[in-house]
């Protein structure tokens, strides 16, 4: 039948991964430069005292503190742990993407999870929202049992379509399987009504989800022929926003086409994902909801590069790679100019695991600042999110703090080096290297 990734659970419970190096019960961290995420700018020296995972005080300079555990940053730019709104941490597109649906158990796609994850950490990532993927909430639980290691996962579970729309998730099979296996509900996560919307949206709750996760339009990398088409009627939405604010979900809706994303903005959606072909009256109707969005600048580049490419993607998937992919930066840049607040995502899993710092990049090449890029990822995500305990280096809020060996608000590309990564107090990565025991 569908695919079940609850075998995952059983999956991780067999890796044994050493366990980062264990928090001292106080830690002093000597910064040499400090983002406040909060007001956008770079602040001169500062210590950061760790108390049992949470921050405790942030003082001027190079502070002493009795009885601490010294880690010297004094040459390194310390910042909020980056949030990538947007994954897919259990799958990577590859050329043999397609037909691994249905040669792989859900346990093949657990332990690649595992190593998606810690390239994820090492990259500066200390939480993802998983915006679709069955195995994320078992992966979520593992590593916060510390079974492995790898980001604070928000999970959405089984992202919410229509028949034959993005996630689908009989699409693509032969009339053949599709008569053995019947068409899927809003068990399955693919609705049709205002009633099996509300169910779908109850069963992510059964499921454990985090998050909602709609597609609102079509799909690049769905095996259908439209990118664009709008895939639930505006009631259909409301139903699902209604639904989740029972449960206290945030929903965040795919969306390339106009028509979808204005259903979706009118409905109440947290954030919009992707956006591509979003108008003038669309910034102007998500300004006046307070809608996010989340570009994905990585996923849009990576497609239509590897569109390119002979036999990378099926001919349906190649087109709309082709002529989706490449307008996405555009839209971001007119986005931010326009006033619409963003939030950070890659949408990786599209492309390669622990590149996610890369869309810093292109957000400021489509005109964001750079300490705007920065804040998209630190307490703009944690207001995505709904969470009050991260993003910004405050007392009181998580431990989660990186380095970099150079000021990214001066060159954006230094985000590609980070060195020094601490998630709740302990140590990842230090002086450029995993930390393993």
């Amino acid at each position: 039948m569908y695919l079940n990734r609850g075998l995952l659970a059983l999956a991780l419970t067999t890796v044994s991964v050493p366990a980062a190096h264990a928090a001292e019960t106080v830690s002093v961290l000597h910064c040499g430069k400090l983002f406040d995420s909060r007001a956008g700018t770079m602040l001169d020296a500062r210590s950061i005292v760790v108390r049992d995972g949470k921050i405790d005080e942030v003082l001027p300079g190079k502070a002493e503190v009795k009885d601490a555990a010294v880690v010297d940053l004094s040459g390194r730019t310390c910042l909020p742990g980056w949030t990538d709104l947007h994954v897919h941490i259990t799958d990577q597109s590859n050329p043999k993407s397609y037909e691994e649906e249905f040669r792989l158990d859900d346990v093949d796609f657990g332990f690649r999870s595992v190593h998606y994850a810690e390239k994820t950490l090492q990259a500066g990532f200390t939480s993802v929202r998983d915006l679709g993927g069955e195995v994320a909430p078992h992966l979520r639980d593992a590593i916060s049992q510390k079974l492995v290691r790898g980001p604070r996962i928000f999970a959405a579970g089984k992202s919410i379509a229509t028949t034959g729309g993005h996630a689908d998730p009989t699409n693509g099979y032969n009339s053949e399987l599709s008569h053995l296996i019947g068409p899927p509900g809003p068990t399955e996560g693919v609705v049709n009504s205002v009633e099996d919307a509300r169910q779908a949206v109850r069963q992510r709750y059964k499921d454990r989800s985090d998050v909602i996760k709609i597609t609102a339009t079509g799909g690049v990398l769905s095996v259908a022929k439209s990118g664009d088409a709008p895939q639930f009627t505006v009631d259909e939405v409301k139903s699902i926003v209604e639904a989740a604010k029972d449960y206290g979900f945030k929903v965040a809706a795919h969306a390339h086409g106009t028509e979808g994303m204005k259903r979706a903005v009118e409905a109440g959606v947290t954030s919009i994902e992707h956006g591509t072909y979003m108008t003038d009256e669309i910034m102007g109707m998500m300004k006046e909801k307070g809608t996010w969005y989340v570009p994905t600048i990585y996923a849009g580049r990576f497609v239509a590069d590897k569109a390119k490419t002979p036999g990378y993607f099926p001919e349906v998937v190649r087109v709309k790679a082709e002529r989706i992919g490449a307008l996405i930066q555009q839209t971001a840049g007119k986005a931010y100019k326009a006033g619409v607040k963003i939030g950070f995502g890659t949408d990786m899993g599209v492309g390669p695991h622990g590149d996610n710092a890369r869309e810093f990049i292109y957000l400021v090449e489509a005109g964001m600042p750079p300490a705007e890029a920065l804040k998209a990822a630190t307490i703009s995500a944690a207001e995505v999110l709904g969470v009050e305990d991260q993003g910004v280096i405050e007392p009181g809020k998580r431990a989660d703090i990186i380095a970099l060996p150079a000021d990214p608000v001066a060159d954006i590309n230094a985000v590609m080096t980070v060195d020094f990564v601490m998630k709740d107090g302990e140590i990842y990565r230090q002086d450029g290297r995993p930390v393993m025991n």
